[in-house]
């Protein structure tokens, strides 16, 4: 545009158009920093997403350590499960029941 008011009106609409464009976004930006709703919404879904990463994460890590104490008790349980004992407990608790129903039976006759 010129100074003496001669400008080109092609140019001047172009710059009126190029203006308008301008004041559109400038709007819309006011209009989203003003609308709280949204914000709010934003920040809770924001939120929402940082607490589902950290419980995935704790997840992740507790599997990760009950794993690891199930291999212990399985390694633990392995090793004393393979000895005679547990056979002779079961034998003994046999041999003890077998004892009170005899006994019982007596009774009743």
């Amino acid at each position: 545009m010129t100074g003496n008011g001669t400008g080109d009106v092609a140019a001047l609409r172009e710059e009126i158009r190029r203006t308008r464009v301008e004041l559109g976004e400038t709007m819309e930006l006011l209009a989203a920093r003003a609308d709280v709703k949204a914000l709010l919404r934003q920040s809770a879904e924001q939120a929402k997403s940082r607490m589902r990463e950290q419980a995935a994460l704790t997840m992740a890590r507790m599997r990760g350590r009950a794993a690891q104490k199930a291999r212990l008790v399985r390694a633990q349980s392995g090793a004393v499960g393979r000895g005679p004992l547990p056979w002779a407990a079961v034998a003994v608790g046999a041999v003890a029941t077998a004892v009170v129903l005899v006994i019982v039976r007596g009774r009743r006759r």
